[in-house]
This record gives structure tokens, C-alpha cells and sequence, in this order.
């Protein structure tokens, strides 16, 4: 069994991990904390988890007194920053570590300080994180100490322009993303235009002059092809709980390319990932609570413009599935150990 500790386990990504290791055959859950919860029992706090034997007595915990360094890996459901504060120490004493912020996914300290607002606390651990997309970097993440888990965009919007841009048939000068987002990517907390009556029957672009997730998708799409990648990203905020559709547009620069068949050749040993039939339109609720991202290849009137979609549920794929992923894989257990229930559907 791993001995398995959670920093931050009352956000949606928190509960998120705690749902999926409960029922988990080979995690042992040991620490959970949350100052302001110091005390609370899991169960009470979250009714959804009541009944799970793994969770009967496990209560939240400061995170000063928990027993984080006994734990074989600890995933950081928490703010950016968190992470890299901890880091050093637990390392040091042989701990696993899984950041689901931002802390060690950019690997450059320098851009990390642009785009999040303050120097990184430990840049010579940063150089050994992996960034942990398992369809791109499996082999490093089995051998990583350190995990930078993906955001939620740029896990859909890589993953669908992956195929394309490995094989060098479309223009990486000018990739275009267009994606949509559930309310819950924006955590649990209380912001004005996060409420009901704000975010519902509603629809809206933010961050278009610039969104932190985009120089991760730059970066991780770098250096797999030929030519550098620029790319064009606008999010938008959608009225709905869980869920990311990003709409992708390149331009080929191969007229006789096969794209149905690229994208089933290159994801067809990838248990997580859905490449559809011709002509399909996934949606989000055919994801809904699953580790799964499904994708659907287009090519207008036969042009030069390829549109891909792609869906994932951000709190899964996008957050806590795919570190869970990444556990088995830092722990040499079957890939999709834990992860095979099926989405939630409606």
C-alpha cells in the first residue's frame, strides 16, 4: 500500500483526490490537512464520502502537526506557492510530491515569477520536476521525485494538438485555441462572479490579453515538432459546474495528411484517451467524472484548416485523475489502477 498524504483537502480538487484514493486498491490515505478544518471529520465535512471505509476516521489536521514526512507521497491541492515551500523538506526525507498548482510546472523561475506573482523558492528542484502529462512524458514520470501536474486547459488543448504538431503537418506558428470552461476551474471559493446569479445563463471571455495557463501549453508543445509554436488562447467561462471543451484550429501544411488516422494511431495504446469516429461532436457529459479525454477530428469542406475538439472534466482529467495517474505511474502500478469507473452521465 502507498502511504498517501493530501495538503489541501477542502477545495474541489482536494475532494476530488479524496474520492478517487478512498476507493483506490493501493493507497492508504495518512494525512489530510486544512488549518481552518483542524479537527473536522471528512465524512462531516463532505457527506458525499460517508460510508467509505478509508475515510471513517480521518479527520483534518493542521498542516504543522500532520505526519506529512511518514507518507510515501503527498499531493498539494493548494494555492501556487504551497508546494515549492515544502518541497526541500519533504524530498528530504524521501517523499514523493504531486503539485496540482503551478509551483514546478513551468520550468523556467523567471516566467514562473511573471506570470504568478513571486520568485520560486526552490529553482534547482524545479530543473528536476517533470511536467506530468503521462501521454507525453510517461517514462520521465516514472522516475520523477517531483510532479507538476498539468492545468486543466492545457491538458485539452495539448492532448489535441499533440498528433498534429508531433508529426509536423500543420503550421505552428499559428495555432489557435478556443476553450470553455466550468465554474469549478476557478476553485472553491467565494468571488462575485463565480455566483449563481452571476455565472448562470451567462457567457463570457476572460484573460484575453494573456491567461497564466498559456505559456504551460506553449512550453509543453515546444520541441516536439518542427518550428517554434505560437499560439492564440482565449478562455471563456461557461454556466456550468465541471467540464473544459477546447476548440482547436491549425492550418495544414500537408494536403494529403490522414488526420482521423494520425490521431488513432498515436492515441491508440493511451487508456485515457478517446479519439472518436469521423464526424463527431463529444461533449462534456460524456466525461462528466472520469479520467477520460475525448477528441473528435474535423476538417471543414476538405480545406487547410483542421478543427479538433477535445473535452475533459477539469476536476478529473484536469486535475485529481490525472495525479492519480501520475501516482501509479511514480509507483510502478498499472496506469489506470483506480481510474476506470465510468463519466457520470446526465
Amino acid at each position: 500500500m502507498i502511504r498517501v498524504g493530501i495538503v489541501g483537502g477542502t477545495g474541489y480538487t482536494g475532494v476530488e483526490l479524496l474520492r478517487l484514493l478512498a476507493v483506490h486498491p493501493q493507497a492508504e490515505l495518512r494525512a489530510i490537512t486544512s488549518r481552518k478544518e483542524a479537527g473536522t471529520p471528512v465524512a462531516e465535512m463532505f457527506p458525499s464520502l460517508r460510508g467509505l471505509p478509508q475515510l471513517a476516521e480521518l479527520k483534518y489536521s493542521d498542516a504543522a502537526q500532520a505526519d506529512l514526512k511518514g507518507c510515501e507521497v503527498v499531493f498539494f491541492a493548494t494555492p501556487h506557492g504551497v508546494a515549492m515551500a515544502q518541497a526541500r523538506e519533504l524530498t528530504g526525507a524521501g517523499v514523493k510530491i504531486i503539485d496540482l498548482a503551478a509551483d514546478f510546472r513551468l520550468k523556467d523561475p523567471a516566467e514562473f515569477e511573471q506570470w504568478y506573482k513571486m520568485p520560486h523558492a526552490c529553482p534547482d528542484l524545479l530543473a528536476e520536476s517533470v511536467y506530468g502529462l503521462p501521454e507525453m512524458h510517461r517514462d520521465a514520470i516514472r522516475q520523477a521525485r517531483i510532479v507538476g501536474n498539468p492545468g486543466c486547459y492545457p491538458t485539452a488543448i495539448q492532448l489535441g494538438f499533440l498528433p498534429m504538431v508531433e508529426a509536423g503537418v500543420v503550421d505552428p506558428a499559428h495555432l489557435i485555441a478556443d476553450a470553455k470552461s466550468g465554474v469549478s476551474g476557478a476553485g472553491r471559493k467565494a468571488e462575485l462572479g463565480l455566483m449563481f446569479s452571476e455565472a448562470a445563463d451567462n457567457f463570457r471571455a476572460y484573460n484575453v490579453g494573456g491567461h497564466r495557463h498559456h505559456s504551460e501549453i506553449v512550453q509543453g508543445l515546444n520541441g516536439i515538432g518542427p518550428g517554434h509554436v505560437t499560439l492564440v488562447f482565449t478562455p471563456h467561462l461557461t454556466p456550468m459546474i465541471r467540464g473544459i471543451h477546447a476548440t482547436l484550429y491549425a492550418r495544414l501544411t500537408k494536403a494529403d495528411v490522414d488526420l482521423q488516422q494520425l490521431y488513432e494511431t498515436r492515441y491508440a495504446a493511451e487508456p485515457f484517451v478517446d479519439v472518436m469516429p469521423p464526424g463527431s461532436h463529444p461533449d462534456t457529459r460524456s466525461v462528466r467524472a472520469s479520467n477520460v479525454c475525448r477528441i473528435a477530428v474535423h476538417r471543414p469542406q476538405g480545406g487547410d484548416i483542421a478543427v479538433i475538439l477535445a473535452v475533459v472534466d477539469n476536476l478529473v482529467k484536469g486535475a485529481a485523475g490525472q495525479a492519480v495517474q501520475n501516482m501509479n505511474l511514480m509507483f510502478g502500478l498499472p496506469e489506470e489502477t483506480g481510474l476506470t469507473a465510468p463519466p457520470v452521465v446526465p
